[in-house]
């Protein structure tokens, strides 16, 4: 028999955690847990306003799998039952940690690596603020490899001015958050490279990115709110360098997996991403970072307290789940 339970968590923020749509001080997230024979899995989702989703509407769709889950439905059988979104995601990875340690066979091999997992860098993200105080983060974190610096239209090249001189070795990822217009990314661009800007994710307004297609952009574009699950691939594809891929977004680490896969073959780079989450979200985003060319995994890092047990952080590496918070 099994057993499916849902729990709402609220995990403090460090700080504000601040994007050009709002500002957050708390992460709340949804935690399912599926028992089985003594055997229990977990996943946990963050709704996400941006696609209309809210704590509500995240446990109302959970629940109305309930008979299905407990009757021993799997991930194929899920991705008929909902939409992508943070309930599949938590129920998704539910049942992968339940099948991994019911099976014993681990999750590397269970979604058909032939490696052990491997400790992965993340990017370590500076929220919106002036370019003093956000100079001031960069400094406190210079020391790391990559930061990515969330943006959100006027006065961001003096942000990211302020960013670089603080953290001259950091690699730099520019995040506008569909805050800009196309004027403003063929102003800013060219000055975003010179400042050693390697990435600018998602600069316009998903259902205003057509301009992307006639536009050479000398800074590699990112698709985060554009690109959600394999559907929205094809709207990608010739705008965008790189595929952003959530979990949240894709409705879990099933179709995260089958999004990194179309993308690559359809020419993109991949980018694991994340939302403001615990651990628990995190370690299967480490299962999916383990094909992407860039990572971004730092939840954890931006709260005041983690779940226990937790991954390992060490400064930007991320290690991956060992049988506690996640299947190993």
């Amino acid at each position: 028999m099994r057993t499916l339970s849902v729990l709402v968590e609220d995990f403090p923020i460090r700080g504000v955690f601040r994007i050009s749509r709002g500002a957050k001080t708390v992460a709340r997230v949804v935690t399912v847990t599926i028992s089985q024979n003594g055997v229990t899995g977990r996943g946990e989702g963050v709704p996400y306003a941006r696609y209309g989703e809210s704590v509500a509407s995240v446990c109302a769709q959970i629940e109305q799998t309930r008979g299905l889950v407990e009757a021993g439905m799997d991930v194929k059988e899920l991705q008929l039952a909902l939409p992508a979104g943070a309930a599949r995601n938590a129920l998704d990875c539910a049942l992968w940690d339940l099948a991994a340690r019911c099976t014993g066979r681990g999750i590397a091999a269970s979604v058909g690596l032939t490696a052990p997992l491997l400790p992965v860098v993340t990017a370590y993200t500076l929220s919106l603020d002036t370019p003093e105080r956000m100079e001031a983060m960069a400094r406190r974190h210079a020391e790391l490899p990559m930061l990515k610096v969330k943006l959100g239209g006027v006065g961001d090249l003096e942000r990211v001015e302020a960013v670089r001189a603080a953290a001259p070795s950091a690699r730099l990822i520019a995040d506008a958050n569909e805050s800009w217009t196309p004027e403003q990314l063929r102003e800013l661009a060219p000055p975003l490279r010179e400042l050693g800007v390697e990435l600018i994710e998602q600069p316009l307004p998903a259902a205003a990115d057509g301009f992307l297609a006639s536009y050479k952009s000398p800074v590699p574009l990112a698709a985060d709110e554009s690109c959600r699950d394999v559907t929205t691939l094809k709207d990608v594809v010739g705008k965008y360098a790189f595929a952003t891929i959530k979990l949240d977004k894709t409705g879990g680490l099933t179709e995260a997996l089958r999004l990194e896969s179309a993308a690559r073959r359809a020419g993109l780079k991949t980018m694991t991403g994340c939302m403001v989450a615990t651990s628990l979200s995190m370690a299967p985003g480490v299962v999916l970072a383990q094909r992407t060319d860039v990572v971004h995994l730092d939840g954890p890092l931006l709260l005041a307290r983690d779940r226990d047990p937790s991954l390992r952080y060490v400064g930007a590496v991320a290690n991956p789940a060992d049988g506690g918070v996640w299947a190993r």
